[in-house]
C-alpha cells in the first residue's frame, strides 16, 4: 500500500467479521479508511461494523461488550480501538458466500454504489478455513472445499476487482503515446491494491495439511502471475491507476476458527508445529499493515516464515536491490538449513509411527 496511511481511501476486506479480517479493519479504520467488511453471517457483520466504527480509545472492556469473542481473539489490549474520525469516516457490510462466482460481482457492485460510484481503492482477501487431518482421514467434500474456500473465493473476488478498475480504461484504449509525450504526463494517481492472504504452509508444510495447503500455495503462484500482468496495463495507461499485488503468509492464528482447526487436528500434527508460537489476530493485522505501506509485495508476519520464504522465493519479486540482495543471501543459507529441517522433521514423524501407530493420534499409555 501506500507509504502514508490511507486517508479517505475505501477499503473492502472479505471473510472481516472475525479473527484476522476483523482486525486488519479496525486498524485499517483507526489510520483513517473508510471500511467495507464481507462475510456470510450478517449478526457478525454487524457486531464488526459496530467494533471497527467505535470512537478511538475505546477500553477492551466496552469492546468486550459488543463483541464477547474479542478478547479471546486478540488476547491483548489495545489503547486504541476505534475509528480515526468515525465522523467522517464511512462503514458498510455486506452478507455474500463468496465460494458462489456470480457473488464477487455484486459485492464490487455494491461496494462501489456505495461508495459513491467509484470501486474500493483496496480489496484484501481474507476469507479462508483449514481443515488439518492426515490426507486419507479427509472425508472428500473436505478437498474441494478446501480450495473453494481458500483459493476460489480469492479468485472469484481478484477477477471482480480487477474487472471494476481495468476494464474502463480498456473502454478507452488507444494506440500509446510517444515517449516524449509520456515524459510531460503528471503522475499518475495512487495505486488500487490487491491483497491476497496465504500461509508459512505455502512455502513448507507439514504432514496434516495437505487438504489445505495446495490451495495457500494456490494463490502465491497466482499472485506472482498477476503481477507481472498488471505490468501490461500500467505500461499501456500510464496516466491511470495502477494496481499493485501483495500476498500476506501467516503462520498460526489464535482466533476461534484455530480452535475450530485444533478439534480435529491430528495429534502428529500438532507435535510437528510445536515451534510455532502463534501470533494474536492483531499482531498479524499490525506486521501485515507494516509490511505492505513498506511497499513489500511478498508480507511475512514471523520471522521463521521470512527465513524460509527466501528459500523458496524463485521469480518472485524481491522488493529492490538492497532487500533482494539479503533474501538472496538468507536463500543460499535456507536451502542447506531446510535439507535438515526436512531430514528432522521426517524423524520425527517416523518415531511417531514408531511409537504411536499410524493413526496420527497418540497411544493410552
Amino acid at each position: 500500500m501506500d507509504a502514508n496511511p490511507p486517508y479517505l481511501k475505501t477499503v473492502l476486506i472479505t471473510g472481516s467479521s472475525r479473527g484476522m479480517g476483523l482486525s486488519v479493519g479496525r486498524q485499517l479504520a483507526e489510520k483513517g479508511a473508510n471500511i467495507i467488511i464481507v462475510a456470510r453471517d450478517v449478526d457478525k457483520l454487524r457486531e464488526g461494523i459496530a467494533l471497527i466504527s467505535l470512537v478511538a480509545f475505546l477500553t477492551t472492556t466496552a469492546a468486550a461488550v459488543l463483541n464477547p469473542t474479542y478478547i479471546h481473539t486478540t488476547k491483548a489490549v489495545c489503547p486504541q480501538q476505534g475509528a480515526r474520525s468515525p465522523q467522517t469516516q464511512r462503514f458498510h457490510h455486506i452478507s455474500a458466500n463468496l465460494i458462489t462466482p456470480a457473488e464477487s460481482a455484486r459485492v464490487i457492485a455494491e461496494a462501489t454504489a456505495w461508495n459513491g460510484g467509484a470501486p474500493p481503492d483496496i480489496v484484501w482477501n481474507c476469507a479462508g478455513s483449514s481443515y488439518p487431518t492426515l490426507f486419507i482421514d479427509t472425508p472428500l467434500d473436505q478437498f474441494q472445499h478446501m480450495m473453494d474456500s481458500n483459493y476460489f473465493t480469492s479468485v472469484y473476488m481478484a477477477h471482480a476487482a480487477l474487472t471494476a478498475w481495468l476494464r474502463p480504461m480498456l473502454s478507452k484504449d488507444k494506440p500509446p503515446a510517444s515517449a516524449s509525450e509520456n515524459t510531460k504526463r503528471s503522475p499518475p494517481p495512487s495505486p488500487r491494491h490487491l491483497i491476497f492472504t496465504s500461509s508459512f504452509v505455502a512455502f513448507y508444510s507439514i504432514a496434516g495439511f495437505a487438504p489445505y495447503s495446495p490451495a495457500k500455495a494456490a494463490l502465491r503462484s497466482l499472485s506472482d502471475s498477476l503481477s507481472q500482468e498488471m505490468n501490461l496495463y500500467a505500461a499501456a495507461h500510464p496516466a491511470e491507476p495502477g494496481v499493485r499485488l501483495h500476498t500476506v503468509f501467516p503462520a498460526t492464528i489464535f482466533t476461534d476458527s484455530f480452535e475450530a482447526e485444533n478439534r480435529v487436528k491430528a495429534d502428529v500434527t500438532r507435535m510437528l508445529e510445536e515451534s510455532d508460537k502463534g501470533q494474536t489476530a492483531d499482531e498479524v493485522a499490525r506486521r501485515s499493515i507494516a509490511g505492505l505501506e513498506r511497499g513489500e509485495e511478498l508480507v511475512v508476519t514471523t520471522l521463521l516464515t521470512r527465513l524460509v520464504m527466501t528459500g523458496m522465493l524463485g521469480g518472485s519479486v524481491r522488493g529492490g536491490w538492497v532487500k533482494g540482495f539479503v533474501d538472496t543471501l538468507l536463500g543460499w543459507l535456507m536451502v542447506v538449513v531446510m535439507v535438515f529441517v526436512r531430514w528432522e522433521m521426517d524423524g520425527k514423524v517416523r518415531r511417531w509411527g514408531r511409537e504411536h501407530g499410524a493413526s496420527g493420534m497418540k497411544r493410552a499409555q
